[in-house]
């Protein structure tokens, strides 16, 4: 992705955003179409998913310098968290299907607003407090306490580790952020912290003994696809946009990603969620809009949507 494309898209980062959400509403279908472990799905993620980093990252390096060592360390961390979230999304899709792993996954956006609060001291706005138990209900109806024909090999679990999931994200999202804050940078720190990704994953996967070095070539193949997709174009477009977009604007269209994961589980993979579990999708996605985006702004864009535009 060269710097022309990217200067394109930094003029458009609305679109930049719903293409990075939609490249990434695919990782769960590729990652099961690839048939491997969760592993070696994470380690080959990130090595497909370097090439583009690197080289869009050097082009950075080329224009701005180096980037500085409290960069470098704070990517470095924030990829051992998304090592371990990956692992675990893995994991939970193993549990409980790519779609329903995803919407849990997404509960970072929820738990990120109380990381800040607790280490830096943001109070949570109320809309997030009342769309808690809103939230909640929803991740307990997604586990298939409540109900019959729960789909998932074991739901109960796949909530657990959807969960484990967000939370790495969460830590993930808030330290890349933090060593990221030059807007000009987009790559660099994500490459860093994709080369601990796959450092992380080959180690771990040596140790849980479930890393296969030598998948068939059809798995690589989508391997392949879920790197460049995910792991690179994705967060680059995403990265690209977020600096660019009001907050608002940003949670309605990355939103759009579990919706997306969840349509492409049931129509590509055939995952078949009870009523229940589809209803506590919705309470999930609904809690999550509720504590992501004021009502009172989106009456306020809705009122302007509506009025007539006076020409002449």
């Amino acid at each position: 992705m060269g710097r022309g494309v990217l200067d394109w898209f930094a003029e458009r980062p609305r679109l930049a955003a719903l293409l990075g959400a939609s490249c990434i509403a695919f990782s769960g279908v590729f990652y099961l179409v690839a048939a491997v472990s969760p592993s070696t799905g994470t380690f080959y993620r990130a090595i497909f998913g370097l090439p583009i980093l690197v080289f869009v990252a050097m082009g950075e390096w080329r224009r701005h310098g180096p980037m500085s060592r409290d960069t470098i360390r704070l990517a470095a961390i924030a990829g051992l968290f998304f090592a371990a979230d990956l692992t675990f999304w893995h994991h939970a899709i193993g549990a409980v299907g790519a779609g329903l792993a995803t919407v849990l996954g997404n509960l970072q956006v929820v738990i990120v607003g109380f990381f800040a609060w607790l280490l830096l001291g943001e109070r949570p706005s109320r809309p997030t407090l009342v769309a808690l138990p809103v939230i909640l209900a929803g991740v307990i109806l997604i586990s298939g306490v409540v109900g019959d024909g729960a789909y998932g090999a074991a739901p109960q679990l796949g909530v657990i580790l959807g969960i484990a999931t967000a939370f790495c994200y969460s830590a993930y999202l808030l330290i890349i952020r933090r060593g990221g804050r030059d807007p000009r940078r987009p790559a660099g720190p994500v490459a860093v912290a994709t080369v601990l990704v796959a450092l992380s994953a080959f180690i771990f996967g040596q140790i849980a003994g479930d890393l296969d070095l030598t998948p068939t070539l059809e798995s690589l193949f989508w391997l392949a696809l879920l790197g460049v997709t995910s792991q690179s174009v994705g967060y680059l477009l995403i990265s690209i946009s977020l600096p660019r977009l009001p907050a608002i604007i940003t949670s309605v269209i990355l939103l759009a990603q579990p919706v997306f994961s969840m349509g492409l589980a049931i129509v590509l993979l055939g995952e078949r969620p009870s009523a229940t579990q589809l209803l506590g999708v919705a309470l999930v996605i609904g809690g999550i809009t509720a504590a992501t985006i004021p009502a009172a702004r989106m009456r306020g864009r809705f009122q302007r949507l509506r009025a007539p535009t006076i020409s002449g």
